[in-house]
């Protein structure tokens, strides 16, 4: 998708079907960089529309989800859409829908109610709204249906069609954490290492006060056989798994490393593991969570 000319802000408007992944292509888009909001009254979302720009300074990419959780929806949305000032704002309207079969699924293993449901059996809602919005379908710029599609799919879709210059393959940023057993293992951890068996340099006289970032700590366990040979050994399995992580659009891969007390041997693993994985170019973080303590 170009991108806007310089004196325009672009908008997608994302509507369709309950239940059709709408709010995966919000997050999608926020990805991207996109403003997002989701379900303003449609008083509040025609205000916002008739001048986005005012209203999120800064931001030119700006997503809309709305539907018929709105009251009113159905005769509305398409009037307030009609009357956007197509010369300041470049808009795409965006339409999801999947089967019957596939939204009924869905609903049940969400447990979710549908927004038009009441007392009626799910299946006359599911119908209804996908009467409802006939027109707004037939009037959208793209039409999505996801009923065969992963979360991973949809992603990878709106990546290909809205990403314009974003870089979405670089792959997902790796944090690597430094850490100490006594404080507890860090959360969201994806891989978790223990390097508790390599010699402690807490127990060296001169290395004592130091950290894994201080050169002497770092020449004392480079010259333990265990230590590159560790450092190797998981910067291939680094190797090995980021792409089959990015295969699964995951933007964060965690990499905790934790020692006793997260003051040596775990801060001078991560400090070489970044220094290795950036010679990759990979977007690398670094994070000593208990260095201070």
């Amino acid at each position: 998708m170009k991108a806007p000319s310089a004196d325009r802000v672009r908008l997608v408007l994302i509507t369709g079907l309950s239940g059709s992944g709408k709010s995966a292509v919000a997050n999608c888009f926020e990805d991207l960089s996109y403003y997002c909001v989701d379900n303003l009254p449609l008083s509040l979302l025609e205000i916002f529309l008739a001048d986005p720009r005012s209203h999120v300074a800064g931001h030119r990419a700006i997503a809309v989800v709305a539907d018929v959780r709105a009251p009113g929806f159905a005769s509305e949305f398409p009037r307030i859409t009609a009357s956007l000032d197509r010369r300041k704002i470049d808009v795409t309207l965006l339409f999801l829908e999947a089967s019957e079969e596939s939204l009924t699924r869905r609903f049940s293993e969400t447990r979710r109610p549908h927004p038009l449901a009441g007392d009626r059996p799910l299946i006359e809602t599911i119908r209804e709204e996908r009467e409802l919005l006939a027109e707004l379908r037939g009037a959208a710029d793209r039409v999505i249906d996801s009923t065969d599609w992963s979360i991973h799919q949809l992603r990878e879709h709106i990546y290909r069609e809205f990403g314009g210059d974003h870089q979405v393959t670089q792959g997902p940023t790796v944090y690597l954490v430094s850490f100490g057993f006594k404080y507890g293992i860090p959360q969201g951890s994806d891989l978790l290492f223990d390097v508790r068996f390599l010699p402690n340099p807490h127990f060296e006289q001169d290395l004592r006060e130091l950290t894994g970032r201080d050169a002497p700590v770092r020449e004392f366990l480079e010259r333990q056989e265990e230590f590159p040979e560790l450092a190797e050994r998981i910067e291939e399995l680094l190797l090995y798994l980021r792409p089959r992580y990015e295969r699964e659009n995951r933007s964060y891969l965690t990499v905790a490393i934790g020692c006793t007390g997260g003051h040596h041997r775990s801060v001078a693993m991560v400090e070489r593991l970044q220094s290795r994985l950036a010679e990759h170019q990979w977007p690398v973080r670094v994070d000593h969570r208990d260095l201070t303590r």
